[in-house]
């Protein structure tokens, strides 16, 4: 009895101290939170911040984060003991985990518009963030466990600054998103400078159990600036610039990668199997053009063997490509030969395919030009192509625009190809 007086007593007394500090002035707040920053320049050795890809590192995530949404309320208790969503199964999410001495503490999961969209789409407007330049990723699934909570951010700090290199070196984002509990929401605008997507807060966030939810976004081409102007002259321990643009840490593990891919895929089809079809039915909750986008991603045998079936009207309405498309972001020139001379044209190539790619181009290309193409693919692999002119699409991102090839593509072309084709995961590539 005594002890439920005293658990009783912290809470009144933390909610009257929360509404204290919620009536200061917001410039304030904003200073109170700066102050407590603690991030350390040289985390412990025992700290391994990488990506989760194997069974056991991935379950541990999704058990900590499970017991994290259950306990904020975000979600009720599943079987399983963990959280695992359809995006969890898309190759365009990477989740990355801290290990303390082996042991996983802690967990966050990047979500790169894939298929599916995102999870704060749901309730939150992008048309703002999408109508600005650059690619989006949503923050979530980011939990500690319960015994680093209080260690002065020794995790927490750590898992944001490998997101943040992540996402600016490798996952080829420019805007992030979140859709945080209204209680939290001023950290990320104080520590972070994410601002919010509309004024009002939703009431009920379906993917977080109908709790209440504030969106909110951060463009990293311009948050260096701004890191810059408040933190500059703190601290190291207290100064987020330098961590997170000028420090370089040892425990981070960044991904190997030999092409310019643009995502890390971890499931093996005995992975997609154990975790969406034994672990928790994920995949055969979905409707069928759902599961005809899986199929669609998803598309060696191997993987089909694990996939959710489809009905044949499905199959029908969403037909498979003859020739599948992959994301990669790498830089490449065209040479155009004409009667008034030569000229260079810059390509950024965004899809790759066996028998062609699209690309974003500064110049106003004609349809059906023709010509020669030298493509980096990765640090030491170039491809030398001839192409033709055959899409154009102009958006408020910039001019876009869809090759074929003309003639064989060179080996190069062939085995980067060909590691998309037969690979399963990012180690393969």
């Amino acid at each position: 009895m005594a002890g439920i007086k005293r658990s009783s007593l912290r809470k009144r007394l933390h909610t009257a101290l929360r509404a204290l500090f919620g009536g200061l002035p917001r410039e304030l707040r904003f200073a109170i939170y700066r102050r407590m920053v603690d991030c350390d320049p040289q985390p412990d050795a025992r700290l391994q911040l990488k990506i989760a890809e194997t069974q056991e590192e991935l379950e541990a995530c999704f058990r900590i984060l499970h017991d994290a949404y259950v306990a904020a309320g975000f979600m009720k208790p599943d079987p399983s003991g963990m959280r695992i969503t359809i995006y969890h199964a898309l190759p365009t999410t990477t989740t990355i985990c801290a290990k303390w001495e082996g042991r996983v503490v802690g967990t966050i999961s990047m979500i790169r518009e894939g298929v599916f969209g995102f999870p704060l789409q749901s309730v939150f407007d992008l048309a703002g963030v999408r109508r600005k330049r650059g690619n989006i990723a949503e923050i979530s699934a980011l939990a500690v466990h319960p015994e680093f909570r209080k260690t002065g951010g020794a995790v927490l700090f750590p898992l944001m600054k490998f997101m943040h290199q992540y996402c600016t070196e490798y996952f080829d984002t420019r805007h992030l998103v979140i859709a945080v509990n209204p209680d939290k929401i001023e950290l990320y605008e104080a520590l972070l400078f994410f601002e919010r997507l509309q004024a009002r807060t939703v009431d009920a966030y379906d993917f977080a159990n109908g709790a209440p939810a504030v969106g909110a976004t951060l463009d990293l081409s311009q948050s260096e600036a701004l890191f810059r102007a408040v933190y500059q002259f703190r601290p190291l321990r207290k100064n987020l610039h330098h961590f997170f643009y000028r420090q370089s840490l040892d425990n981070i593990v960044l991904p190997s990668r030999r092409y310019f891919t643009t995502n890390d895929p971890v499931l093996t089809p005995a992975l997609l199997d154990h975790f969406f079809n034994r672990c928790s039915p994920v995949l055969q909750g979905l409707d069928d053009r759902k599961k005809a986008l899986l199929w669609s991603i998803y598309n060696t045998p191997e993987y089909r063997q694990v996939l959710p079936m489809l009905s044949g009207q499905a199959l029908e309405h969403h037909p498979l490509r003859r020739h599948q498309r992959y994301s990669i972001r790498c830089p490449a020139e065209m040479r155009l030969v004409s009667a008034t001379g030569e000229r260079v044209c810059v390509l950024d190539i965004m899809e790759i395919s066996a028998s062609g790619f699209q690309a974003r181009c500064g110049n106003d290309l004609t349809l059906e030009l023709v010509g020669d193409v030298v493509v980096d693919l990765g640090e030491h692999e170039r491809a030398r192509l001839r192409a033709q002119v055959v899409r154009k699409r102009e958006s408020e991102q910039g001019r876009f625009f869809g090759f074929r090839l003309v003639d064989e593509p060179d080996a190069a072309w062939r085995d980067c190809v060909a590691a998309f084709e037969t690979g399963q995961t990012h180690r393969d590539l």
